[in-house]
């Protein structure tokens, strides 16, 4: 709902309180944790003191995770870090970095060439496709992508081991003809914004030829993303659900994804997305990314994502261990 002016002028002032109260507690720097010690990346020669940055990432455990790294990254350089982690959606997120309300946020191939640039065709190679974001965004938007990550936490749908092996649904398309044999065990969980955007459901059934209608229940069932993992698992409401292919809860839940035949789905290899305008204030704040991305493999993200999704760590304490270990800062 638009605010009337007069409503919209008074909730601005209440934001700008609420900001000033936030920063006065620490509110808006981190979860009051120290601060991390320098290692390797300050040992590199990279020094961002006196550099000011505020660091947004969706509210899921991945993108928790990439930018607690962020935060305890950056301080390790000598930079003073606001933290906005959490922000709902990735459309609220990109929007955040677009306006300058962050400075700098981790995304995904995949999203930034679909569903922010509008291409409506996905580049099957993860390398040629990350060039052509990163060339797109920074020409159109004035936005600097890092060095891609090798893991690649693209789409896919699950379903428990057992169901799989009951029913003998090994792809994607076993699960689409599934669907139109009209079973009534044919159900499947997915988060809102799946449902709509276009690397999502909608095409997703075209392209495997799903003829019967599937937009509401009981046949489809739209829960937040964190739920579907373990209502997936129980198999109520759903047989199947929407995951995302390095989410540490597959394995622990006893998941399987099903094989994307048909290739329907992007690559979604990670990147953190810059504002050029703070690129240019400090060039080596990319460099700290560049160094931190070829660590991230898909076993690598499996583990992190496992130990905040199934374990119950706090994210930061799961990014800073990580980077500790890798000595990239101190301890």
């Amino acid at each position: 709902m638009l605010l009337r002016r007069s409503n919209r002028a008074a909730a601005a002032v209440t934001l700008a309180a609420l900001a000033f109260l936030l920063a006065a507690c620490g509110g808006l720097s981190g979860s009051g944790q120290p601060a991390a010690e320098g290692g390797s990346l300050a040992a590199s020669g990279i020094n961002l003191a006196g550099q000011t940055y505020t660091v947004g990432g969706q509210e899921f455990d991945e993108q928790l995770l990439l930018c607690k790294i962020s935060v305890s990254a950056l301080q390790s350089v000598g930079a003073t870090v606001n933290d906005r982690c959490n922000i709902t959606g990735s459309a609220a997120a990109r929007q955040a970095l677009l306006s300058g309300e962050i400075d700098m946020g981790w995304s995904y191939t995949g999203t930034g060439w679909i569903t922010n640039l509008g291409n409506t065709t996905p580049i099957p190679d993860s390398q040629q496709q990350y060039v052509a974001v990163r060339d797109q965004d920074l020409q159109r938007n004035q936005i600097v992508w890092t060095n891609p990550t090798p893991f690649n936490n693209t789409y896919a749908i699950a379903t428990t081991r057992a169901f799989s092996d009951q029913n003998n649904i090994r792809t994607t398309t076993d699960w689409a003809n599934f669907i139109n044999s009209g079973n009534p065990q044919a159900t499947t969980c997915v988060e809102a914004e799946f449902a709509s955007r276009n690397d999502g459901l909608p095409n997703l059934l075209t392209t495997y030829g799903v003829t019967r209608p599937y937009d509401a229940p009981p046949a489809l069932t739209v829960i937040d993303t964190g739920a579907i993992y373990q209502a997936t698992a129980n198999g109520n409401p759903c047989f199947f659900g929407e995951v995302f292919t390095t989410d540490g809860r597959i394995p622990a839940l006893n998941l399987v994804s099903l094989a994307d035949d048909k290739n329907f789905f992007p690559k979604y290899n990670a990147s953190n997305t810059i504002r050029k305008q703070v690129v240019d204030r400090n060039p080596q704040v990319v460099q700290v990314f560049d160094q931190i991305s070829p660590r991230l493999t898909d076993d690598v993200m499996l583990n992190l994502n496992g130990q905040i999704s199934s374990q119950g760590r706090d994210a930061q304490q799961v990014a800073t261990e990580f980077l500790q270990q890798q000595g990239l800062i101190g301890g």
